[in-house]
This record gives structure tokens, sequence and C-alpha cells, in this order.
């Protein structure tokens, strides 16, 4: 990583170290907002786009050209690396990622093999592309988190109550662990490929992880997700952690061992910073919906968002969950310039 990279806005929040304004980017900053997103995926399906190292650098690039982000995030989706080792899986549009045959029994475990670098060579010239391009902006690779995937796996597509998840994680522990433990290595893997090739950061999504008990997730999920982290930590880049609906679980995440939690809108980031406690940035928190009003309405909330946020020890200005499709684009390019203003130092 270069001197300037390094000295970036964005990785010193992530660091906990002094910056000259609060960074800030967007989950699925890249994507169905943008016009320009539409119309070079128009006729691709998503799995085929996200394999496609071409597009995969457009995309990426697309926001960064339009707003002044601190930070691109790699265009890929959580499911890619199940993908690449052979699960029959495809995102459907409008419902989501569609598992042929869902994995509920011992066998359907077992055939979940590693995946080697070898397996997404895609993902790497896509990265080794965007970090010439990008220059002194920092980029972020992430992965889904072991919960997430395996509520797919198992539930065989998006779940409002992880009903079978729920099932296979109290009624059949040691299937469950051994699950967790495939996607743990999988999710490990997929991000030191992204690291090695020239990611700056990481983050892991848990997006669902938030329909877990405190208890529960200590028990099923913590010593999973600590795993992954402390496998990174060698790399030497920020690894942050976010999931949706985790206010109850926030101090735990901050257990886990990540250098930023991410928070959802639903916990201030004053009250945030209290649940995980100190040794942590966060990022967050508008209300994507929020950006759905008019900018008088924007305004005071980002400010609110900036203000609570100056309790952490450092701060990274983000949504509390992805961009929302039918978001206007000047609206965020606003945002990111009004943040960088109101919080220059």
């Amino acid at each position: 990583m270069t001197a300037h990279l390094a000295d970036s806005a964005f990785l010193r929040a992530c660091r906990r170290e002094p910056v000259p304004h609060t960074p800030v980017w967007f989950m699925r900053q890249a994507g169905r907002s943008l016009p320009e997103y539409r119309r070079v995926r128009e006729g691709t399906s998503m799995l085929a786009a996200c394999a496609t190292p071409d597009l995969v650098v457009e995309i990426t690039m697309q926001p960064v050209r339009r707003y002044s982000t601190d930070a691109a995030i790699f265009f890929s989706d959580i499911v890619v690396p199940l993908k690449a080792i052979g699960i029959d899986l495809d995102i459907q549009p409008g419902v989501g990622p569609v598992v042929g045959s869902p994995i509920r029994d011992a066998s359907g475990v077992a055939a979940l093999r590693p995946l080697e670098p070898s397996d997404v060579p895609y993902v790497t010239e896509s990265i080794q592309a965007l970090v010439k391009e990008l220059d002194r902006v920092p980029l972020i690779g992430f992965a889904g988190g072991p919960f997430t995937l395996a509520s797919y796996l198992i539930e065989g597509g998006p779940s409002k109550n992880h009903d079978r998840t729920k099932a296979m994680m109290y009624g059949a522990p040691e299937l469950w662990h051994e699950l967790m433990d495939r996607l743990t290595a999988i999710t490990l893997a997929f991000l030191r490929v992204q690291v090695a090739a020239g990611a700056s950061a990481v983050q892991l999504f848990d997006s669902w992880v938030g329909a877990v008990a405190p208890a529960d997730y200590r028990t099923y999920v913590l010593p999973h997700t600590s795993r992954i982290f402390a496998g990174l930590a060698d790399l030497g880049v920020p690894r942050i952690h976010f999931g949706v609906g985790t206010g109850e679980l926030l101090g735990l995440m901050g257990e886990v061992g990540a250098d930023v939690v991410g928070v959802d809108w639903r916990v201030p980031l004053d009250e945030a910073a209290l649940r995980v406690g100190p040794g942590k940035a966060l990022q967050g928190n508008l209300d994507p919906a929020v950006l759905l009003a008019p900018w008088d309405v924007v305004e005071p909330r980002a400010r609110d968002v900036l203000e609570r946020g100056r309790v952490a020890e450092g701060h990274v200005f983000n949504l509390g969950h992805g961009v929302l499709p039918s978001t206007d684009p000047d609206q965020l390019a606003r945002l990111a310039d009004f943040v960088h203003e109101a919080s220059a130092r």
C-alpha cells in the first residue's frame, strides 16, 4: 500500500487516527440507484457481471466518479464464493439468492469444499485493475458472514424468520458448527484473496445475524466470526463488521476482533459507542430512507449523525444499510459533500 493510500481519511478513521474530515462512503453506492449502472448491467445476470472483470471495474468506479466518497467498495455479491465452489445457486431479480438444493443434512454440509484462489481468478484480476485506476482512493473488499450464508444455504433463499436455520442451530448443533466451520474457511479465503490482490480494507456483512439473540450469538456465531477476523490480523488492513438489526449484539460484535463496527440506523451512534466499548471505530448510520425526503430533512439528520459520531474514537459516515434503488443520485452527491464540509477539522 502506498503512503498516500495509507494516509487516506477513510483508513485513518478506521485506525482511530486524526482525520481532516469525517470520511464517507455508502453501502451499495454502486448499484441500482445509478442510471449508468442499469445501462451497463442490461442483459447481464448479477453473477455473470460479478465474474466479468471489465464490468466489475466499471461498476465499482461509477460512484467514485459521481460522488466525493472516501472509499470504493468492490462490486461483487456475498454468494460469489459459494457459486465458485460449485453450489447450484442463482440471484433472481426481485428475490435474491436462490439455492437449487438447500443444505439440510450432513451430506450437504460435507459437499462444501474449501475455496482456492484459482476458483476466483476474476476477483484477483478485477481488484488489481481497480487498485491501479483508483490510485489514492482505498478499495474495500467484502464477504458475507457465515450466519447469513448459512441461512441462504439452509432456507434455499431469503427468509423472514430463518426457521429452518434456527431449527438446525438449536436442534442439530454439531451439524450447525460443521457448516459454520466450512463457511468460515470459505469466507476467510475469499477475503484473503481480495487483500492479496490489493484491497485496502475488508467488510464482513453478516446481514441477517440480527435474527439471533445475544446468548445464541455467543454460542453459535461468535466463535466462527472471531476466527475470520483473527485469520485476517496478519494482513494489517482495517476489518469492518456490519449487520442489520444488530443493536442488541453491538457489544458482542465489538468482541469478535473487528477494528470498525458498522451500526444500522436503529441505534444512535453515541449510544452505539457505549455498547461497542472502547478501542473500536464506528461506521454509520443515516437511515437510507431519509434520502427519499427533501434535502431540508436530510441535512439536520446527517448533522445529527456527525455530532453523535464525535463520541466514537473514529467515525466513518455511512448509511445504516444499503442505498435504496429509488434514491436520487444527486442526494447522495450532496450528502457526501455536506459530510466533508460540516466535519472539516
